[in-house]
């Protein structure tokens, strides 16, 4: 079953609700002007978090961020906290995908092409997705505590519907970028919400292995990690 296909399952999980908001993110250069080079809207996530949160629980099938032609896909990978995500390995060499992010820190070991392993995701955050062997390996899988969350189109459109009435939270998140939020109750009327967001920060950003070293030390050798 396709990642897609988990999404919408999840969804139809949720209970019923007929209220939505609409807007359209923009990726903007520094300064705020023109639009950001080399960024790709679809790789945000669009948010709410109700003042009071539903019941919930993550889907049954887990997720997938596979590694395929030495990169991890997707790059972003949005998630309701507590489920589960296999990463499958493509490619016809070793891979070793891991993560130190805070409360959601990983290490899959060198793994050949074929199904992978999973990990369980618990903890609310950013997990910031490596490989050991290949430093421009990078991915971002997003932990969030609710499940109402979308990635815009690509002209930056987006439609996050099935929200329940009330206060809450709109959070438009980018791995290049600070968060952008906005309080508002749902339903928030006929006018589209217009996120402006300026990219600070580079699509694979500087990082060490697993073990804190750097890559590029000589007579490092990623597989014997």
């Amino acid at each position: 079953m396709s990642v897609p296909s988990v999404l919408v399952l999840f969804l139809l999980a949720l209970p019923l609700a007929a209220e939505e908001v609409h807007g359209r993110v923009e990726l903007l250069a520094k300064g705020g002007k023109a639009p950001a080079k080399g960024s790709d809207v679809r790789q945000t996530v669009v948010y709410f978090e109700p003042a009071s949160p539903p019941a919930r629980r993550p889907p049954e099938t887990p997720f997938q961020m596979v590694t395929r032609q030495k990169e991890i896909v997707p790059r972003v990978l949005a998630i309701p906290r507590g489920s589960r995500v296999r990463f499958p390995n493509d490619d016809p060499i070793l891979h070793n995908v891991f993560s130190v992010s805070a409360g959601n820190a990983f290490d899959l070991g060198l793994y050949k092409n074929g199904p992978g392993k999973e990990k369980t995701f618990t903890t609310p955050g950013v997990v910031r997705v490596y490989c050991n062997v290949h430093p421009s390996m990078v991915a971002s899988i997003l932990v969030l505590d609710t499940p109402y969350f979308i990635a815009p189109s690509a002209d930056g459109v987006f439609v996050l519907s099935g929200l329940p009435k009330g206060p809450g939270k709109l959070t438009v998140w980018s791995e290049q970028a600070d968060p952008w939020t906005v309080t508002l109750d749902v339903p928030a009327g006929p006018a589209p919400i217009t996120a402006r967001i300026e990219v600070t920060r580079p699509q694979v950003p500087p990082h060490l292995d697993k073990d804190g070293k750097s890559y590029f030390t000589t007579g490092r050798d990623g597989y014997r990690h």
